[in-house]
């Protein structure tokens, strides 16, 4: 059997404080009886779902099967859309999301019932979403990254900058939600310039989200008007607010009611630039990734990405 008719499964073993590897035998008994064929690496450490990915493409793999959280998704996205080999939209794509937060899948109202997302492996019904690109600098050199789901600057990226440095990365919701409050009162506001479709907005903001989905930071929707396969991305930024109104204003980020608030701008661009502003750099996240700091450009790939869907 040649490698385009079998599945390149993806395995975080850490995924959801290592709740994924004690899984991974049910989901090999599962994977048999639905009679898939497949091969499948492990990861061990940060970033090495991308080079699998990439690599399982280049050998010969045209099914790809991710098996962990919204940081293992983004990796493996990565991956897919870094080969030259083929388009990246024929790459058949999925996830089991035995992750944290598992956001990217709320999209799609794709099961975490692990039988079930297997069972659609099986039907092989696709569609096609967009894909986001991010350059940005760290430690000075620029970089670039691809998204699947939302980018975050400003509060977002501080957040996720903290969440990197404690020793665990798994999170209850309570304690997600401990967390956002507990930086919320270490967070000082920057000054950045915003230049999208023709308009230069300077200001002091709160947050500043790109979307090609809805959902991030535990079921937050900041960007709640995002269509995954309309070539846009879909922009939210507040701007000046007190910490008092944040708190106050929190049901609405989850309500999908945020653009409601006086202080909260969306629109639906194709290209957005963020630039710092008296020298202080915004920081930079895609799909709960930390990643470093302005300036910064976004982007989006149309149709870029082919993924299962119920």
């Amino acid at each position: 059997m040649s490698y385009k008719d079998k599945w390149f499964v993806i395995l975080n073993p850490v995924a959801s404080g290592g709740a994924v590897r004690k899984k991974w035998p049910y989901v090999q008994q599962l994977l048999k009886e639905q009679g898939l064929i497949y091969d499948f690496a492990i990861t061990n450490g940060p970033g090495q779902a991308i080079e699998l990915a990439r690599e399982g493409v280049e050998k010969g793999y045209r099914k790809i099967m991710a098996i962990g959280g919204d940081g293992t998704n983004n990796e493996v996205v990565n991956g897919i859309c870094m080969q030259k080999v083929v388009p990246s939209q024929e790459i058949v794509y999925t996830i089991l999301p035995l992750g944290t937060g598992n956001d990217w899948v709320k999209m799609y109202k794709i099961s975490q019932d692990i039988p079930q997302c297997i069972a659609a492996c099986k039907k092989m019904k696709t569609r096609l979403q967009d894909v986001g690109v991010v350059s940005y600098y760290k430690n000075g050199v620029q970089k670039e990254r691809y998204f699947a789901n939302v980018a975050g600057m400003a509060y977002d990226a501080f957040l996720c900058n903290e969440a990197a440095n404690l020793k665990t990365r798994y999170f209850k919701q309570f304690f997600y939600l401990f967390l956002i409050f507990k930086c919320l009162f270490k967070y000082q506001l920057r000054k950045a310039r915003l230049t999208f479709d023709g308009q230069v907005v300077e200001d002091y903001f709160y947050i500043i989200n790109a979307g090609i989905c809805r959902y991030s930071g535990g079921g937050m929707q900041t960007v709640p008007h995002a269509i995954p396969d309309d070539g846009l991305l879909a922009l939210t930024f507040c701007r000046r607010i007190s910490k008092f109104n944040v708190i106050k204003s929190t049901p609405m980020f989850y309500s999908g009611t945020v653009g409601e608030h006086p202080q909260v701008t969306t629109g639906q661009i194709k290209h957005l630039k963020v630039e710092a502003v008296d020298d202080a750099p915004t920081l930079v996240e895609v799909d709960g990734e930390f990643l470093g700091e302005t300036p910064a450009e976004f982007s989006v790939l149309d149709k870029a990405l082919q993924i299962i869907v119920p």
